[in-house]
């Protein structure tokens, strides 16, 4: 096999995340997000979202982290058509720029769920089960509580995500001693060690860490 260097890797890192452009609606809801502070999935990763919700037919997605309705809209436009986002961020200014975002995009009312609070506080109260796909962009340090509370809302072949799980370089570093970087090294040791899940961790938008659920409950 020939070597690859870091140029060559850096390079086709970006091919991929440009391959599939943001259009004006997204590429608006990526500027408001900035004017508040915060970072939104980026076009690769959205892409990514998108073909998982596609993947498994998604009606039912959770989504905890609302931002101001990048992810969701790539998350509702890879479901299906009657499918239903249930979203949850902590701050209601972001849920209110997030309705626009989906209203722009020409996404029925009824299409999404939009609830104000902590995700640890709201996730309990819904229905066991119920979802095809949960996705996670949230505090890492809550990471493996997201992850238990996600294999309980997730049908058998469902599919968990979450994001940022490479950013900065943390994760990857054992040095790193950072809570952050803890937190993170220890969901990914959680989702890679449940023998219900099969795995996966992509480079894409910062990180990526994919798992779908079992189908039926491992043997042994």
């Amino acid at each position: 096999m020939p070597d690859t260097d870091i140029g060559e890797l850096d390079s086709a890192a970006a091919y991929a995340e440009g391959f599939l452009l943001e259009d004006p609606i997204l590429r608006a809801a990526r500027a408001r997000a900035e004017e508040v502070g915060i970072v939104p999935v980026s076009p690769g990763a959205g892409a990514v979202l998108r073909f998982l919700a596609a993947a498994v037919s998604a009606r039912a997605v959770v989504e905890i982290g609302t931002g101001t309705g990048v992810s969701g809209t790539w998350l509702l436009r890879g479901m299906r058509p009657d499918g239903t986002l249930t979203t949850i961020d902590v701050e209601a200014e972001h849920l209110r720029l997030a309705r626009r975002t989906y209203a722009d995009a020409g996404m029925a009312p009824g299409r999404s769920r939009l609830i104000t609070g902590r995700a640890l506080d709201v996730l309990p109260r819904l229905t066991d089960g119920a979802y095809d796909l949960v996705f996670c962009d949230a505090d890492r340090r809550e990471g493996t509580e997201y992850l238990t509370q996600a294999l309980r809302l997730l049908r058998p072949g469902g599919v968990v995500v979450f994001a940022g799980v490479l950013a900065e370089g943390q994760a990857a570093d054992p040095g790193a001693r950072g809570p952050d970087a803890v937190a993170v090294r220890e969901l990914a040791t959680a989702v890679r060690d449940d023998v219900r899940l099969t795995q996966m961790l992509l480079t894409t938008g910062g990180g990526l860490l994919v798992a779908v659920v079992a189908k039926s409950s491992p043997v042994g």
